[in-house]
């Protein structure tokens, strides 16, 4: 009710926000092979845009709210393409290769964002774009985190910037280890980052590796669903913590409330990828919804970059960078070694 009444003060914001979303897929439309998402192209526009004009309070409202509710939305759109039933598909290597480049994203990635001085939200945001799927899984965790757009932002920059360099390196490496089209797909379904790089680096090795990696990566999707709700109880545990610091316990009541934490966007996503498992929603409105889901995320990204500066990226200097390269050089080694051991290589 309240979105209705004070719609005058969110249309600004969300309008011009669809319009560089518009401009993202449209430019993304343009590029002869699909490199750059039109996720990160309204990212970068977004932030171009900040970096000469500030938005003032006119677009403030609904940058805000685009960036905020409207990504929850695009995400709980984005379980109606999903099916449970693709963990069983894919199969059992799949997930064990997923274990243990999860492990070393987020196990490896606390003590290396440890030894930087980042801080948590930042380290684990980065880790998330390297371990689920780079842009989507950022994007869903960071409101249960309640994380800065700056740090979505430096997230998203580090995530995009080595997934160009797998999709160029990761052909030439696979043929050079004379990889079979199952291994191949496996690797970089595990090891490269978000979806549309998947896609570029799978299919520039052959249409079979391309085809696997996809629903190797649609898998690696589905553990967006524990994480968000393992990273939602971390933020209640924080903020308790700050509470008892502050006050007594019936300030911690009144503050800390882990229905008001919950992200509850995450249950309407996980609902709709059960329904779409049992087929009670038609092929064509799953893929309309995914469709839908990605442009409103687009232009949620677009939102963040609004609201993102580089002077304010630039102050966390280049300790995220290594980060992002030591996390995403060492998930590569591990998925390849443990499908050497599980006798793929």
């Amino acid at each position: 009710m309240k979105i209705i009444k004070n719609i005058g003060e969110y249309l600004p914001g969300f309008m011009l926000a669809l319009c560089i979303a518009c401009i993202s897929k449209w430019l993304e439309s343009l590029l002869p092979i699909h490199l750059v998402g039109a996720s990160v192209i309204a990212l970068f526009i977004g932030m171009s845009i900040n970096h000469f004009i500030k938005p003032g309070r006119v677009l403030s409202t609904g940058l805000k709210f685009t960036s905020k509710k409207i990504l929850k939305f695009a995400i709980i759109l984005l379980g109606a393409s999903l099916s449970i039933g693709t963990i069983l598909t894919v199969g059992k290597m799949s997930l064990t290769v997923m274990c243990f480049t999860l492990l070393t994203c987020f196990g490896g990635g606390y003590f290396i964002g440890k030894a930087l001085g980042l801080n948590w939200k930042l380290s684990n945001l980065i880790s998330a774009g390297t371990g689920i799927c780079g842009g989507s899984a950022i994007a869903a965790i960071s409101p249960a985190i309640d994380a800065e757009d700056s740090d979505i932002a430096y997230a998203m920059s580090a995530t995009f910037l080595f997934d160009m360099a797998m999709i160029v390196l990761f052909p030439i490496m696979g043929r050079a280890m004379g990889l079979s089209d199952i291994a191949y797909g496996l690797w970089s379904g595990t090891a490269v980052n978000d979806t549309s790089s998947v896609v570029a680096a799978g299919y520039a090795f052959s249409e079979a590796a391309g085809d696997f990696a996809t629903m190797v990566k649609l898998t690696r999707t589905l553990s967006i669903i524990p994480t968000v709700i393992i990273f939602a109880l971390i933020e209640v545990h924080i903020k308790k913590k700050e509470a008892l610091a502050a006050g007594d316990g019936k300030e911690i009541k009144a503050h800390v409330n882990f229905l008001s934490l919950f992200p509850w966007f995450i249950l309407g996503f996980l609902a709709l990828a059960i329904l779409n498992s049992v087929g009670l929603i038609p092929a064509i409105a799953a893929n309309t919804a995914k469709e839908f889901s990605k442009f409103l995320m687009v232009a949620a990204l677009a939102a963040i970059g609004l609201n993102t500066s580089f002077k304010e990226m630039s102050k966390s200097g280049i300790k995220p960078m290594i980060h992002g390269f030591i996390i995403s050089a060492l998930v590569v080694i591990v998925a390849i070694v443990v499908e050497y051991f599980i006798g793929l290589v």
